[in-house]
């Protein structure tokens, strides 16, 4: 049996609880107007799998949901206890209505224009999709050669829990992001660090102001116009020099190598002689969107990504991706959220007054 629905929408982090909130204050009834189906247990998004050590004072600024700021809280405190609270908060605050653990398998199109939404607690008919699945469960690895050679242990920061467990041991960081540095700080403290990366950091030293996030959201916003996969927001703003960074810079562990040519049985080498013994391999080389549930949909173009106009697919205005390309960021998600639902407001429900409800 399917349930039919207005909206549905995939995901409850900041997107789309940004996108359900305005669907209920743009007059969609929650419930029958529209659903939240998500496929964790408890609320929080991604953030409730993030690592114990990373807190609110070692993270990017948490921004408040439409509505209701988020409370304050020790820098201290993870962001893995902090931010579920603030989201199961916001979920009981507003009354939205949240289906979980619910994984959507498959989004198919309907012979009326609308979609057919397939999950593993039953199917839903709809009339438009919001898209906020995220990035976290496709964590990215490239293929090097030696892999499979290779005797340590190969991780993802999808998998860290803690430096302790590499007390003592030699550990190769991959990657040039804001997580490698992170963490690379952390395990240095216990253990014998390398740092590799594709291409030289790049470091902001200066303070990081809204006119730099605009030009680095426009950047990706260019990307998905055309089609082409989306880039990390963050990826184009640099690494800002924060006190901690720059100690950690001061100590020498952010020295970084060039990319290592292949993986050896205890280590990474170099065509060019050089060999590091390494007893872990930590992968932080980032994530790419959850979009498999929409691969019958064929958003896809030829550049890999899906072109963009706001939040709606070009060719396709009832299926919305938020949390996507530009709005991959907390503040990001949330107005990707409000514009979603404007959007899907003006295409159901044409003749409605948004300026009383909005």
């Amino acid at each position: 049996m399917r349930r039919d629905v207005e909206v549905v929408v995939i995901g409850a982090g900041q997107a789309g609880l940004s996108a359900a909130h305005h669907l209920a204050r743009l007059g969609f009834a929650p419930g029958s107007g529209f659903v939240v189906l998500d496929a964790d247990a408890r609320p929080g998004g991604a953030w409730q799998h993030r690592w114990p050590s990373l807190t609110l004072a070692r993270t990017h600024h948490v921004h408040d949901l439409p509505g209701l700021p988020f409370p304050p809280a020790g820098d201290d405190v993870p962001v893995a206890d902090a931010v579920p609270a603030y989201f199961a908060a916001y979920e009981r605050r507003f009354a939205l209505p949240v289906h979980r653990p619910v994984r959507v398998t498959a989004v198919r199109r309907a012979g009326d224009g609308g979609f057919f939404v397939e999950a593993s607690a039953g199917d839903w008919t709809a009339r438009a999709v919001v898209n906020a699945t995220g990035t976290w469960t496709r964590p990215f690895v490239p293929r090097y050669p030696g892999q499979e050679l290779f005797a340590g242990r190969q991780l993802h920061p999808v998998d860290y829990r803690g430096a302790a467990e590499f007390a003592g041991q030699s550990v190769v960081v991959v990657g040039g992001g804001a997580s490698a540095v992170q963490l690379l700080g952390e395990i240095a403290e216990v253990a014998t660090t390398t740092w590799v990366t594709r291409r030289p950091p790049v470091w902001r030293e200066e303070p990081f102001d809204p006119e730099a996030g605009r030009a680095a959201v426009a950047l990706v916003a260019d990307a998905v116009r055309e089609g082409r996969s989306p880039g990390s927001v963050v990826g184009v703003t640099g690494l800002v020099v924060t006190p901690w960074v720059r100690a950690a810079r001061d100590r020498g562990v952010l020295d970084r190598l060039p990319m290592f040519d292949r993986l050896t049985r205890d280590g990474v080498a170099w065509d060019d002689g050089r060999f590091v013994r390494a007893d872990a391999v930590l992968w932080a080389t980032g994530f790419r969107a959850a979009l498999g549930h929409l691969a019958p949909l064929q958003l896809r173009g030829p550049g890999g990504g899906i072109r963009m106009d706001g939040t709606a697919v070009v060719g396709e205005p009832r299926v919305h991706l938020v949390g996507y390309g530009p709005s991959a960021s907390t503040v990001g998600a949330s107005r990707a959220g409000r514009a979603a639902a404007v959007e899907l407001r003006r295409l159901l429900h044409p003749d409605a007054d948004l300026s009383r409800t909005a």
